[in-house]
């Protein structure tokens, strides 16, 4: 299927896709690890001493989904909340770097969601969450209505990336999701099962199998055609792109077309952060102009480059073009 992709409609979706706007709604967190040497066990317990010789920060969630956008050479309004302590304050920072906009941040009274890593000889340790993921309530729900009206104003993409970390409440999704629907811009929506049967209206809806089948409770055959069109039909969505790991993907329309998407990894690393870069990519082209079957196409592309990179990365369009290339010579 990448074969029904040319060359020439590649390359001018991506330089396109770099002179656009695209709004993020979600859980922006910051990843941070600790890698170091394990020389001794603990007299106070019996657990490991790690010595830390590097500490290296990452964004995460909503803020990876961001940064795989900036990549792109698109612009990003990250519309999130954070702490007003330092990992908040470290968000900022690497958001600026990127030219990234600050404007749509909120800072509320809980802290910056936080996950650290403790990382010796390649292994992880143990990993240590810092958050609190109870709904945003009251003011704090007004606040990010505010920016999100004014982000999405200005947008041509929007995207709603939901880790359960209490932003994505449905006020917050209907009125998003209106916002971009009155103005007539594409939709991604990356669900969580806490509200997942809110996104109404998306136009690609991007669960991996196993949050749909969490969601439906129930498995999901990939051979029953006519079940999985009932499913878009009760999500009331454009397309369902499916994930399906080392399998690549299913793109299910309302319609009831159906493709599937063969993996292009040629080396896994590490999946962490594959997710994100796919749901950049398909807010990225259909804001260019793609079409759902040329974004999930140019999506799986550029997942199986972020596989082959240590922890969350990005990917540049010269990387999904020469592995393009690769595939097309193979």
């Amino acid at each position: 299927m990448p074969r029904s992709l040319v060359r020439d409609r590649l390359l001018a979706l991506l330089d396109a896709a770099s002179t656009r706007r695209i709004a993020v709604v979600g859980d922006a967190m910051l990843d941070v690890y600790l890698r170091g040497e394990v020389e001794r066990i603990s007299p106070e317990a019996p657990v490991p001493v790690v010595r830390v010789h590097d500490r290296r920060y990452a964004l995460g969630g909503a803020g990876n989904v961001a940064q795989n956008v900036c990549a792109v050479g698109a612009h990003c309004d990250l519309i999130a909340t954070i702490g007003d302590d330092a990992g908040g304050r470290q968000i900022c920072t690497m958001l600026g770097e990127l030219q990234a906009s600050l404007d749509s941040l909120v800072t509320v009274p809980r802290p910056t969601t936080t996950k650290t890593r403790v990382v010796a000889r390649s292994q992880q340790v143990v990993r240590v969450d810092e958050e609190e993921d109870a709904d945003l309530e009251g003011r704090d729900v007004e606040r990010v209505l505010a920016v999100l009206r004014s982000a999405v104003s200005k947008a041509d993409a929007l995207v709603l990336e939901d880790y359960n970390k209490g932003v994505l409440v449905p006020a917050v999704i209907e009125a998003a999701m209106s916002a971009a629907q009155a103005k007539g811009i594409p939709i991604v929506v990356d669900p969580k099962y806490r509200n997942f049967f809110h996104y109404r209206g998306a136009t690609i809806f991007k669960p991996n199998r196993r949050e749909l089948e969490s969601a439906m409770e129930a498995d999901v055959d990939l051979d029953q055609h006519d079940a999985l069109v009932a499913i878009v039909g009760r999500l009331q969505a454009e397309n369902l792109l499916l994930t399906l790991g080392d399998r690549g993907m299913m793109l299910v329309s309302a319609n009831g077309a159906f493709k599937r998407v063969p993996t292009m990894a040629r080396q896994v690393y590490d999946v962490v952060g594959a997710g994100d870069t796919v749901t950049a990519y398909l807010a990225v082209v259909l804001a260019a102009g793609g079409t759902p079957t040329e974004a999930a196409i140019i999506a799986n592309f550029a997942a199986g480059i972020e596989v082959g990179k240590p922890g969350a990365a990005t990917v540049a369009p010269d990387e999904v073009v020469d592995a393009y290339d690769g595939f097309m010579a193979s």
